[in-house]
């Protein structure tokens, strides 16, 4: 799988004579290339330019003759960066990729408020949804990524069935405008993927991972993803009790509805999807994480079985859970859990 858009850091002195030699010029001649001023202000001591290629790929670049706040690790003085969903002209091949974070924040607001635009233009209906523009902004505008998530929330509701776009859509929007996951923006938008290929199930356990996190802050505690574990596996959260210090292992699974596995039924598909879970990177952890069990792609009927039935899941402790695009998340537990979820769940148990 490609990665998310990243800036390139390309040390050196450049000017309008470079940029339109080294760079406009080989993409022009590969792809057809327009070169204007960008769509926005370039960043104060910065020179920029746009170029918008014939298959509609586009990059930016910028320079200064001084980095004033290079990256963690980087020097200063002349450098330029560039962004784009294009081929890279060789000039930046060998070049260090930085993230929205990483680099000077005048680059990085410029920037995003380039490809913000450039999505609207193209997406109106997100324009709607500023958190989830901004959160997903540097896989909706990937190189291989693009069309894949933008239709997995126009097109499919982001993994809720029966739902309509504005219900999904603005379920994660809601879930992203309390900054939770700001911190960790690359690494969670990136789990959404940027390959050309529609993966719903990938993208739809994505979601259960946003919805964790949700659990997790609304309940009180503070949240850390991608936590790495002595088996070299890393498991999805911890979730500190800000009191106490103490740190819970949470991971995260997201059964599939029985229509599109080959499960006799739905509470056949929740067991056999925390069989897989834990027979892998649970069993080699040895324990000790709390295993959620987001049951979010079932329809009403199939949750309905699993609610009134309630299976052990072969795993202790276990959240199972439902979350609904509405906010509302019914969920049952089985073993000690040692996280109180009381506040942003309804125990059916």
């Amino acid at each position: 799988m490609a990665q998310p858009l990243r800036f390139r850091r390309a040390p050196g002195r450049w000017d309008g004579n470079r940029a339109r030699s080294r760079i406009e010029r080989p993409l022009d001649e590969n792809l057809g290339a327009t070169a204007s001023d960008p769509w926005f202000k370039s960043p104060a001591r910065y020179e920029a330019r746009r170029f918008d290629m014939d298959d509609g790929s586009w990059a930016l670049f910028c320079w200064t003759d001084d980095d004033a706040d290079p990256p963690s690790g980087a020097s200063g003085g002349p450098v330029g960066y560039w962004l784009g969903n294009t081929e890279t002209p060789s000039d930046l091949w060998r070049t260090e990729k930085y993230g929205f974070g990483e680099v000077p924040y005048p680059v990085s607001r410029w920037a995003q408020r380039e490809l913000l635009a450039g999505l609207h233009d193209d997406e109106p209906w997100l324009a709607d949804y500023p958190h989830v523009s901004w959160f997903f902004l540097p896989v909706f505008c990937s190189k291989d990524g693009a069309e894949t998530t933008r239709a997995f929330f126009r097109d499919h509701a982001a993994g809720f069935p029966d739902a309509t776009r504005e219900e999904g859509t603005g379920y994660v929007e809601r879930l992203l405008r309390p900054g939770i996951l700001d911190e960790y923006r690359e690494t969670m938008a990136g789990k959404l993927g940027t390959s050309t290929s529609m993966d719903l199930v990938r993208m739809s356990a994505t979601v259960a991972e946003f919805t964790a996190a949700k659990l997790i802050s609304d309940s009180g505690y503070a949240l850390t993803p991608e936590i790495e574990v002595t088996t070299g596996h890393s498991l999805d959260f911890r979730a500190t009790d800000p009191d106490t210090g103490t740190g819970s292992l949470v991971e995260v699974t997201r059964p599939q509805p029985v229509a599109t596995r080959s499960a006799s039924g739905p509470v056949a598909a929740v067991r056999d999807t925390v069989e897989t879970k834990t027979s892998g990177q649970l069993e080699a952890h040895g324990g000790g994480a709390t295993l959620f069990v987001d049951c979010s792609s079932f329809p009403d009927d199939d949750w309905a079985a699993v609610r009134d039935a309630q299976p052990d899941v072969r795993h202790r402790p276990a959240v199972v859970l439902r979350a609904r695009p509405s906010g509302r998340i019914e969920a049952y537990r089985k073993g000690s859990v040692p996280i109180d979820l009381s506040p942003a769940v309804e125990w059916i148990d």
